[in-house]
């Protein structure tokens, strides 16, 4: 190696220099891409789609760390390793973020109409797209950035025609009426899981129905009165026994006077409400079934607008649904039709987009028969082919997908996939097909039209392992990389996506897209609240990238992560990460200056110290552990096993041990200990580069100038030649004892310069071997020169005492500390903290106080009486053995 190495590091790391640099670098070099090879064991994730609309949220920014260090981890281990991005078109948000700029300009999509309202979108997509890829960059995400893709770029799109097609043809898309969610603002359908289902202070409102031809009347219970302007029914359990007998009768529906029978349906719920219910099949989902049982006559009271339509009556018509229900509840009350109103806390639907309450509706959709698809899909998971990480995220895929409804994917808007569907306007047929239609294929006529609807995002999202990879063409990528290795994702949209992902790929690879699904949970805020705008409580990524960098971010998030589980944000935890990425650094800056321009060859195992075996023994372990780890998708694990090996023993004593031996300059001592800092700082690069990849690479840099990135090593394997239990087994003997002096000196405050006469009684000969084998290494770093005993008659007087893993340690106090002024100290001390004791106590005992105070407040004072009672013991003992 040439001399003109220099193995500099700068004194402080600066994330931002540090992470511009390496990810150009990795970038402009190609390191992220790969090329099919059936040589080479394919591993494949698909990125989730960010929204095109979003930007970075602590939920992207977990789960592309988490793909993130898969997929460098599988690179380093020889895989053909493809982690593909892209971004979804977002119809609904995106749609929603153009028309507000255009209402800034005072115009409507209406104004430009639809061609050049796409026009607009798309130009904003251009401007505006790919800021959230952007800052998946600054996160170190490595994505193969060369096959990006879009939902709505050429390649998806013909994959998402093909697909209506097909399942068009076989009769699984349809169009028919039927209720649906439906938002008044955004003024589209959404799913049931697009709904969100919000706790609401609301009220049970009891309306008085009358018999025909009776001054009696049946009571019936409804949370929203405006709906019952169009309540074609009341519908009685048949064992009911308060209502049996009017069955077949005919009520008189309130302010409307409109006649209604009285139906038997053994679906009601006799303990809801009076148990005689409102059946009102156009504005509600269970209605609606006991209506197409019935065949009840379906009655609209409320547009899509979210109005009263003229069905509701001419005093209702025009009304907002939520002035009505005042009307309503007042004009019942004026004619004495209103028993009562309770107060009742209910779950109301508002639209995840845009929080409006959400208005089913029975409306004119198109359809996917979910039946059919969903029957393979929940076998693939019985059976093993597609796994859950963890398990318990099984029962809760199976059972939505085993009580799965027909999937309505037609969408009220501009933006998105155009339901490849055209009417004939001369005799009504419609025809699908790929391209447009020119010809009515029934009468011949010319004059036809596309339907004005667009797909539901999830449609093309749900294509996205095989459209992505060139579906329905042939391609290398789709035999190679399909089916992809693991979904990484929230477990949020379980149904929205994994699922979708596999009954489609069923239906269209016959073949599962992943084998294994890794859900983590939500970031939530630290007193466990989920981040949102409304509370104020988000953290944003990036702020944290510049103020902390991308390492500590990353490491921060997949140490706090366990699979499945929820994760808290806490700025503290985010410091400790930033402690560890310095810590790393400041051991590295050591290893480095101390090599110099040397490269030292590895030693003979003869010229190895305890300490060399002890250091490459626990390396030997890190490595099988945090591979296994990572092999089982425990990544915080991992990281947890590596930053335990860095922190504790490499640096915390690894490091002081040879600074002996480095500071002697030369020979072989010297030589040895560079040789294996060298190895063990080499192979802790490795092993920590996914979760930490910038800090990592920079100090490789340096480490091995002559070497390839470490982007582009191999990850360690255990070498088991170097794995030594005896000598682990031996330096936990030391290093137990070294911190038991560490701990009498800390108690008795002996001054850190002064050196003490330890003496240490062991009982076996094993042990007294081992510390005498050991016994520089503790008179260094404990400060004392030490004896060995293996009689207790050895015990010195006037000394403090700890025992360490059945050693029992000994310090004589003579000379060491002045004992007077130390019991002094010690008497004020246990004075204060008396003091602090009795106040608390006294607190506790106080009724008022515990009756009174919040329970979390009360916790905290009887934390502080433990720490206290606690803090009082251990200044006793320490008097105690001063006064002995």
């Amino acid at each position: 190696m040439s001399d003109r190495i220099d193995r500099t590091l700068p004194s402080v790391y600066n994330p931002a220099l540090v992470e511009t640099k390496w990810y150009r670098f990795w970038e402009q070099g190609k390191y992220f891409g790969v090329n099919a090879d059936p040589g080479r064991e394919p591993f494949c994730i698909v990125m989730p789609p960010p929204n095109v609309t979003g930007e970075l949220h602590m939920g992207h920014a977990l789960d592309n760390t988490l793909q993130d260090v898969l997929i460098r981890w599988r690179r380093m281990q020889g895989y053909a390793a493809m982690w593909l991005p892209g971004t979804d078109h977002a119809g609904i948000a995106t749609q929603a973020r153009v028309e507000a700029m255009l209402a800034k300009e005072g115009l409507s999509r209406y104004d430009l109409g639809r061609e050049k309202f796409l026009e607009r979108v798309w130009l904003w997509k251009e401007e505006y797209g790919n800021r959230i890829t952007e800052q998946l960059r600054r996160l170190g995400a490595s994505c193969d950035w060369d096959r990006e893709r879009f939902t709505m770029d050429p390649g998806c799109s013909e994959a998402v025609k093909e697909v209506f097609l097909r399942l068009y043809a076989r009769g699984l898309i349809y169009r028919g009426s039927y209720i649906v969610n439906w938002c008044p603002h955004c003024r589209t359908v959404i799913s049931d899981i697009e709904v969100e289902h919000k706790d609401t202070a609301g009220h049970l409102y009891f309306i008085k129905y009358a018999i025909k031809d009776e001054n009696r009347f049946v009571v019936i219970a409804t949370t929203r009165p405006e709906t019952m302007l169009g309540d074609t029914a009341v519908a009685v359990n048949p064992d009911d026994g308060r209502y049996r007998h009017l069955i077949g009768r005919v009520l008189v529906l309130p302010l409307l006077r409109r006649e209604i029978p009285v139906i038997a349906d053994t679906h009601v719920d006799t303990d809801f409400g009076t148990g005689a219910l409102k059946v009102t099949p156009a504005h509600d989902p269970y209605d609606f079934e006991i209506g197409q049982r019935h065949q009840l006559p379906t009655v609209k009271v409320i547009g899509p607008d979210g109005l009263m339509t003229a069905e509701a009556g001419n005093r209702y018509k025009g009304l907002d649904r939520l002035e009505c229900r005042k009307l309503v509840v007042q004009d019942l009350e004026a004619q004495g039709l209103l028993a009562k109103v309770e107060d009742l806390d209910h779950a109301v639907g508002h639209c995840y987009r845009c929080d409006t309450v959400v208005e089913p509706l029975v409306s004119k959709q198109w359809f996917v028969r979910m039946k059919p698809l969903a029957e393979p899909a929940i076998k693939a998971v019985e059976d093993g082919r597609v796994e859950f990480v963890p398990e318990r995220f099984k029962k809760i895929y199976l059972n939505w997908l085993e009580n799965i409804r027909d999937w309505c994917i037609s969408r009220q808007l501009w933006w998105g996939h155009r339901i490849p569907v055209w009417y004939c306007l001369h005799c009504g047929e419609a025809a699908a097909s790929q391209g447009e239609v020119g010809e009515c294929p029934n009468c011949g006529s010319a004059r036809l039209e596309q339907d004005a609807d667009v797909l539901d995002t999830w449609f093309s999202s749900a294509l996205w392992p095989f459209s992505t990879l060139g579906w329905p063409g042939e391609t290398t990528e789709l035999a190679n990389f399909y089916p992809t290795s693991v979904l990484v994702t929230g477990r949020d949209i379980i149904f929205f996506w994994v699922a979708r992902m596999i009954f489609m790929g069923l239906g269209f690879m016959n073949e599962v897209p992943f084998r294994k699904v890794f859900i983590h949970g939500l970031v939530l805020d630290a007193l466990g609240r989920k981040m949102s705008k409304s509370l104020g409580n988000g953290v944003d990524p990036i702020d944290v990238i510049e103020s902390h960098g991308a390492d500590s971010l990353r490491f921060m998030l997949v140490t706090g992560n366990t699979p499945g589980n929820d994760l808290r944000f806490h700025f503290e935890k985010l410091e400790g990460a930033r402690n560890f990425v310095n810590k790393l650094w400041n051991a590295s800056r050591f290893v480095l200056m101390n090599l110099g321009n040397e490269s030292p060859p590895a030693p003979s195992p003869e010229a190895y110290e305890l300490a060399d075996r002890w250091i490459l023994s626990r390396c030997q372990e890190a490595v099988a552990k945090s591979t296994d780890a990572l092999e089982a998708y425990e990544l915080g694990e991992a990281a947890r096993v590596l930053y335990d090996f860095v922190w504790d023993e490499f640096c915390d004593w690894y490091v002081e041990l040879v600074k002996t031996r480095l500071y002697r300059g030369s020979g072989e001592e010297a030589a040895t200990a560079k040789a294996v800092l060298r190895e063990v700082l080499d192979g802790t690069l490795r092993l920590l580069h996914p979760v930490i990849p910038f800090a990592t690479e920079e100090i490789w840099s340096l480490l091995e100038p002559e070497a390839a990135p470490l982007i582009s090593q191999p990850w360690p394997e255990a070498k088991p030649d170097l794995k030594d239990p005896a000598v682990e087994e031996e330096m936990r003997l030391l290093i137990d004892i070294i911190r038991a002096v560490r701990h009498i000196r800390a108690e008795m405050n002996v001054p850190p310069g002064k050196r003490a006469a330890l003496v240490l009684i062991a009982p076996t000969k094993e042990a007294r071997d081992v510390i005498t084998r050991g016994k520089a290494y503790i008179e260094e770093l404990a400060a004392g020169t030490v004896s060995v005993a293996a009689d207790a008659a050895a015990k010195p007087k006037h000394a403090a005492h700890a025992v360490a893993a059945g050693v029992e340690v000994f310090i004589p106090l003579g000379g060491l500390v002045d004992t007077g002024r130390e019991r002094a100290r010690l008497a004020d001390e246990m004075a204060a903290v008396a003091t602090d004791l009795a106040r608390v106590e006294q607190k506790l005992k106080n009724p008022g106080f515990l009756g009174k105070a919040p329970a979390a407040v009360v916790a905290k004072e009887r934390g502080k009486q433990i720490e206290l009672t606690r803090k009082l013991e251990v200044l006793r003992a320490r008097s105690a053995m001063l006064e002995e």
